[in-house]
């Protein structure tokens, strides 16, 4: 299956399937002045997710999450990365708001190897420049993989082995595993002057006769992730975000919620999916510990075990 990518009308990329998403300066004050202030249904004390991981087994592909975005998995004896974001803050400068209040699971010190790191989108909590510079200063021959547009970062970085995709395009890893970037509903961004101007996208990855599927960050549509379970009918693991939706009406076009989240699983036909980008950063107005709660509302109503979908935790490695 091949997709169009996004319009690039005037320079800059516009999401085939929503209106422009609010995202301005503008829809921000309001946002932080109130405007766009909604009540949240609290999960009860002592709520914990009705599912645990199954022991783990060193020898068969992992996953485990180190934050935010941040997965290392390890599969055909490849090391990949997913945005990695080792960094206190996920902004240009210390912002107090945007610090860390929850350490990486694992320090760039600690990795034993990386061969792969997928890159989403350059937006700061997915593209972050001290924890690029410091990959590439142990791992010098990691293979970046970056959406079109990005790539010149990179090269201003000096550094070279990035490879930039469009959506529906893929790039083969030493033929030992295939990586096709495949749409998101999103923006991009790291200035006042470049919005747009850049790809994003999410990643499925074909690997020893494995396959799973990096989402990146989304809002949901009824068109794409469809599109992704039948190119891909078996998807062994699916990475998901499932927090950063609230204010709804602020963020549902780029964002999505755990029920969005687990309607992907079920388009996609994840036999297991993961949650991410929660947890981590506080980026939006949902408790901290919300979004596992609202991901068990969702599993609940569509009946769905909840052992195939978890909200992760931070550290815990899991097989898939």
């Amino acid at each position: 299956m091949r997709w169009t990518n996004p319009d690039k009308s005037f320079g800059c990329y516009i999401n085939p399937y929503i209106e422009d998403p609010k995202h301005n300066l503008w829809d921000v004050i309001l946002w932080r002045f109130g405007h766009y202030d909604e009540p949240h249904v609290l999960p009860p004390d002592g709520f914990q997710y009705p599912a645990q991981p199954h022991p783990f087994d060193a020898t068969s592909p992992s996953a485990v999450w180190i934050g935010h975005s941040t997965f290392l998995l390890k599969v055909g004896g490849l090391a990949i990365l997913t945005d990695p974001l080792f960094s206190d803050h996920c902004s240009p400068i210390p912002i107090r708001s945007l610090k860390r209040h929850q350490q990486p699971a694992i320090s760039i010190d600690d990795l034993t190897a990386v061969d792969i790191v997928l890159i989403s989108h350059n937006h700061y909590d997915h593209l972050d420049e001290s924890s690029v510079c410091r990959i590439c200063q142990k791992f010098p021959n990691v293979q970046w993989i970056v959406p079109a547009g990005v790539k010149k970062w990179f090269t201003k970085k000096k550094i070279a082995n990035a490879t930039e995709l469009n959506w529906g395009e893929s790039y083969s890893f030493m033929d030992r595993c295939r990586i096709f970037a495949v749409p998101a509903q999103h923006f991009s961004g790291r200035g006042l002057w470049d919005e747009n101007r850049s790809l994003w996208c999410g990643y499925v990855v074909e690997c020893n006769q494995k396959t799973f599927y990096f989402v990146g960050d989304s809002g949901y549509n009824s068109v794409d992730f469809k599109q992704i379970g039948e190119r891909w009918p078996i998807i062994d693991l699916s990475m998901i975000p499932i927090g950063a939706y609230a204010p709804k009406r602020l963020l549902q076009g780029i964002h999505v919620c755990p029920r969005e989240a687990v309607q992907i699983h079920c388009d996609v036909g994840s036999r297991l999916s993961l949650g991410m980008h929660w947890n981590t950063f506080t980026l939006s107005d949902e408790p901290v510990d919300l979004p596992p709660y609202d991901l068990f509302l969702a599993m609940k109503e569509k009946d769905l075990p909840f052992e195939t979908f978890l909200p992760s935790q931070i550290g815990v490695p899991l097989n898939w």
